[in-house]
């Protein structure tokens, strides 16, 4: 009798800190594709940045230094294991803020060179992308938004490591539009899902606000007319509650109207220049959490014939269990990262889309993702 073939599985430990989230995760990825979290362990600090009414960086890294041995502990606790179990430490290695981002890539790099174990430098953006493989089969290659506070664009993924800008924002992401719009209309920080909870009182037909490139070819982004304009009429006089309630909802429409108008035009190019290619629409990121947008999209993706699929609202936030399934994919195709890997504020996914044809001049520290 021949015996059965050990499929091999991969533990990894996560560690996420590119903002204002300390966060650690365990993921085991066995070999077949299925993902079991183990732990995931996020300390917010909405308390520390709450009075300046956003994140402030250095508030923001002496917080993850204060807290990051703590949570590692709690991640490694709830998984009932010991570091010896681990196959491989992913850390974020940016885009994001560098003070913090330094803060969890040296844990990682420590944990890594303590045990012997590889050490994989993750981009915060393909943890993003592959978050929704967390909860459900999400088989390469698909299409996805990521739309978050810093990032908003359009994605072919193809497989590990490999993906296709499609579309960027030329201006302001999604979600800092919906952060500073919440802003002039005096909600507390973080005011994306306040203002969610806002337009759920008011009429998004009320106010006629400014969709950027609605129907023009290509698939980038513009948010800064809108954000500019709602944040006008906030201002220009007394408003009731229900005025206030109105002008969210017509702020959340109008940005969800655009993400799906683009997500519509990347879907057609997608199928084009992919014959037979199964038609898998994904969306990522913090404004993967709001109603009205989840709603736009999956709507424009039916239209379209495509399957769409989000992670569950744990997942579309920063978190480290995405970041330790992107390490645990990248370690079973054969990755790793030396000790020496740096911590990046900018680093595009698609790098050659990113200095071939850049949304901003690329500065001394590199092309902007």
């Amino acid at each position: 009798m021949t015996p059965a073939l050990t499929v091999p599985a991969w533990t990894v430990l996560g560690v996420e800190t590119s903002c204002d989230e300390t966060a650690a995760s365990v993921v085991r990825l066995s070999g077949d594709g299925v993902v079991d979290v183990l732990s995931s362990v996020v300390a917010s600090q909405i308390a520390r940045h709450a009075p300046y009414g956003g994140v402030v960086p250095e508030v923001a890294a002496r917080a993850h230094v204060e807290i990051i041995d703590d949570i590692i502990g709690q991640a490694m606790a709830e998984a009932n294991l010991a570091f010896g179990a681990l196959d491989g430490v992913a850390a974020t290695a940016g885009p994001g803020l560098v003070g913090g981002v330094m803060v969890g890539l040296s844990a990682g790099k420590a944990i890594a060179l303590a045990r012997g174990l590889p050490l994989i430098a993750v981009n915060h953006l393909e943890g993003h992308a592959v978050s929704v493989r967390l909860a459900a089969r999400a088989p390469y290659p698909f299409l996805l938004l990521l739309a978050s506070g810093g990032h908003c664009q359009l994605l072919a993924v193809e497989g590990v490591g490999a993906v296709q800008r499609l579309g960027t924002t030329i201006d302001d992401a999604a979600g800092e539009a919906f952060d500073k719009i919440a802003s002039s209309l005096g909600l507390p920080y973080p005011g994306g899902p306040e203002l969610e909870r806002l337009a759920a009182h008011g009429r998004a037909e009320r106010f006629a606000l400014p969709r950027a490139l609605m129907g023009r070819a290509g698939c980038d982004f513009s948010f800064s007319g809108l954000k500019t304009a709602a944040a006008r009429l906030a201002a220009a006089e007394v408003l009731t509650e229900q005025d206030r309630a109105d002008l969210a909802a017509s702020a959340q429409g109008a940005i969800a109207t655009q993400l799906a108008d683009r997500a519509r035009r990347a879907m057609t190019q997608y199928v084009e220049s992919r014959a037979g290619v199964e038609r898998l629409f994904v969306v990522a990121g913090g404004v993967a959490a709001n109603g009205a947008v989840r709603k736009a999209l999956e709507q424009a993706a039916q239209a379209q014939a495509f399957a769409f699929l989000a992670p569950p609202l744990k997942y579309c936030t920063d978190n480290a269990a995405m970041i330790a399934l992107a390490g645990a994919e990248r370690l079973a195709a054969g990755f790793r990262d030396s000790l020496d890997a740096p911590a990046r504020p900018r680093w595009p996914l698609d790098a050659a889309a990113a200095l071939a044809h850049p949304i901003h001049t690329p500065g001394r520290k590199g092309a902007k993702a």
